[in-house]
């Protein structure tokens, strides 16, 4: 019998693998839970990723893309970046920006709020599969994928090294949010994103 057509099968895979996970951890991660989640043979999974390091560095490959996403689409974010020297960049506060943006601080505390307004289950998903890196070195390349694009899509609007520090600092907001079972402080958030950008300590 001939093979039936299935080009999506792959991305179907891996939203499985991510189903899965959200479910029941990476513990419960294997080919056969994936295939059965996916509704495909076993050899359908093992064809597509040869190990389950493969299929974790789809499935956070594909996590990271939701916030970067967010920052990419951002308005405020992308206007002005481009057209300010460095000087300007270097220069830029937390309530400079381009004209109809609250400024930089304003705009990444409003994306982080709107990325905690939504699912937690989600989010939890996707740092489990972040800090998943720790133990398994082949998704350590991957986890820095979405740190360096979202650098440089903050550098649009400031220096580098201030970049590389909002984005650490959205992290360590991020990651007390979930180990806590806090609620997302804007007004907190705000202020140390503020502070950052301005150069202060």
């Amino acid at each position: 019998m001939a093979r039936r057509y299935d080009p999506h099968r792959r991305t179907r895979i891996i939203d499985a693998a991510l189903s899965v996970i959200a479910a029941d951890g990476i513990a419960g991660l294997s080919h056969r839970t994936v295939a059965a989640e996916a509704d495909v043979p076993l050899g359908s999974t093992t064809y597509h990723f040869g190990s389950l390091d493969e299929l974790l560095v789809a499935a956070l490959r594909r996590c990271n893309e939701n916030f970067v996403r967010t920052l990419r689409e951002s308005e405020a974010l992308a206007a002005g970046g481009e057209a300010e020297g460095a000087e300007g960049a270097a220069r830029a506060t937390g309530t400079a920006g381009a004209a109809g943006s609250a400024g930089l601080a304003d705009e990444l505390t409003r994306l982080l709020g709107q990325w905690f307004a939504g699912e937690r289950g989600a989010i939890e998903l996707e740092y489990e599969l972040y800090l998943a890196a720790l133990r398994r070195p082949a998704l350590r390349p991957v986890a820095a994928e979405w740190t360096e694009e979202a650098v440089e899509l903050l550098s649009r609007r400031t220096d580098p090294g201030t970049a590389r520090a909002l984005v650490a600092l959205m992290d360590g907001v991020c990651l007390q949010v979930l180990l806590a079972g806090g609620t997302f402080d804007a007004a907190y958030t705000r202020e140390m994103l503020a502070r950052i950008v301005a150069g202060g300590g």
